[in-house]
């Protein structure tokens, strides 16, 4: 079985936690899935040997694992300045910018303190990730990548946008 291939079943595996994720309301389940998630592309972007992309996203494993626990803005910082160092070390061209895009945005959503700015700087985020994929010739991750936008959009929708009847609890 060649790399690819295994890098393709690797990211459809992602693909679970990534829909669960933003499904879940509470933001500590979101981050828990996205975590996952994160892991197992960097796995898949390792087969790829796609290194800004593949590190950046063990990077975001460990960041969403910390934010769990803390939103504390130094760490903010401290997560910002691995992003720079990681695409330094591994510039490789259009694919580490828009790599390191991506990053900037979900380490700022992370932080946030609520799960509707996260939704929304994360639906951002995902934009850059398409646009890497889809250059990085990676169908999987541009399937993955675009369930999850339209995971994030539905549970958007379901918790802000949807009208609620007057007297319903929200």
């Amino acid at each position: 079985m060649s790399l690819f291939l295994i890098s393709q079943i690797i990211v459809g595996i992602a693909v679970i936690a990534d829909i669960a994720s933003f499904q879940l309301k509470h933001r500590s389940s979101i981050l828990t899935c996205l975590a996952i998630s994160c892991f197992l592309i960097s796995i898949h972007f390792m087969c790829l040997e796609h290194w800004t992309g593949a590190w950046l996203f063990m990077l975001n494993a460990i960041r969403y694992t910390v934010t769990i626990f803390t939103t504390a803005r130094l760490l903010l910082w401290v997560f910002l300045f691995f992003c720079g160092a990681i695409f330094c070390s591994t510039y490789a061209g259009l694919l580490s910018v828009l790599s390191l895009g991506a990053a900037i945005l979900s380490t700022v959503a992370s932080f946030s303190s609520t799960d509707k700015l996260l939704r929304e700087l994360i639906f951002c985020g995902t934009c850059f990730w398409i646009m890497h994929n889809i250059l990085a010739g990676s169908p999987g991750a541009v399937a993955l990548e675009s369930c999850f936008m339209v995971s994030n959009v539905i549970g958007y929708y379901r918790y802000y946008l949807r009208s609620r009847p007057v007297n319903s609890p929200a």
